[in-house]
């Protein structure tokens, strides 16, 4: 991994309690369909690659293919880097014997004793992972027939939506970290999707892709909060989050309401392990 994609990757244990607090939680309907197009059952095998604080892995944790009474839930395996984030997916995940957490990095992380997978999934966690080595990892890490899966949380900004998210850019320009010349929010339902890089990579097949849109509201101590959750803002400059989060708490205040609404959107990719690769020879 890059040096400063691992410095920007590693500021989110810096911030575990937020994040557990702050990040939303993602919809039921995709776990859904991520279940239905992973063909998972009461008894599937899942690796996930970068788990947090574990806001993926709890629903997921939740979840079985049997008769309510039945359920027990997947057998988990988390890899998080993050020694304060795993720390924290461990509480969370205390009363699910069927998980457990792993402090590593994925690029190098091996399964001892060696074990293969139904699914490897990743939740707003894929780009961070070395790019040159996550579908050959993630190939070998599960079994003939098994899916990769990975989708993220994104800001997205429908027609009728908030204001607030155009109004504030003034402030991120004044304090140098404006969006880039020409580009804007993306509208629900228009994410880009990796669809391509995907099938490029030759490792898989029968890619499927899903987008889901879901909203929030904050007051401003919450998206407050939730912006401490950002690598980006992270890295700022002191006085850079400062002269921001002061404007924020200020035209919120001038809300009857004090709040905001934030539209989020997410591509669910859905992939199946391809056979015949030549990884098979040295995996």
């Amino acid at each position: 991994m890059p040096a400063e994609r691992q410095r920007l990757a590693a500021t989110f244990d810096s911030v575990a309690e937020d994040y557990q607090q702050a990040r939303p939680d993602y919809p039921a309907e995709l776990f859904d369909e991520l279940e239905r197009l992973a063909g998972l059952t009461a008894d599937s095998r899942l690796l996930e690659v970068g788990c947090a604080t574990g806001k993926a892995t709890l629903p997921l944790a939740r979840r079985g293919a049997g008769p309510p009474d039945e359920r027990r839930g997947y057998r988990i395996t988390c890899v998080e880097m993050g020694p304060g984030l795993a720390a924290r997916a461990r509480r969370n995940l205390a009363a699910f014997p069927r998980v457990s957490i792993v402090e590593a990095a994925f690029e190098v992380w091996r399964p001892s004793p060696p074990t293969t997978f139904d699914l490897v999934f990743a939740a707003t966690s894929w780009h961070w992972i070395d790019p040159m080595v996550r579908y050959q990892r993630a190939w070998r890490l599960l079994r003939p027939g098994g899916h990769l899966a990975f989708w993220a949380a994104t800001h997205v900004v429908p027609l009728d939506g908030d204001p607030f998210f155009a109004e504030i850019q003034d402030i991120y320009d004044e304090i140098g970290e404006g969006l880039p010349p020409g580009e804007t929010f993306p509208r629900p339902g228009e994410l880009p999707d990796q669809r391509t890089e995907i099938e490029e990579s030759g490792l898989f097949t029968d890619v499927a892709v899903r987008q889901f849109d879901w909203a929030v509201s904050y007051d401003a101590e919450q998206y407050v909060r939730l912006l401490d959750t950002f690598s980006g803002h992270i890295a700022m400059a002191p006085w850079q989050r400062d002269r921001l989060y002061r404007e924020v708490r200020r035209r919120l205040a001038q809300r009857a309401d004090g709040r905001l609404r934030r539209h989020w959107g997410a591509v669910l990719h859905v992939a199946r392990r391809a056979e015949g690769s030549r990884l098979g020879a040295d995996g």
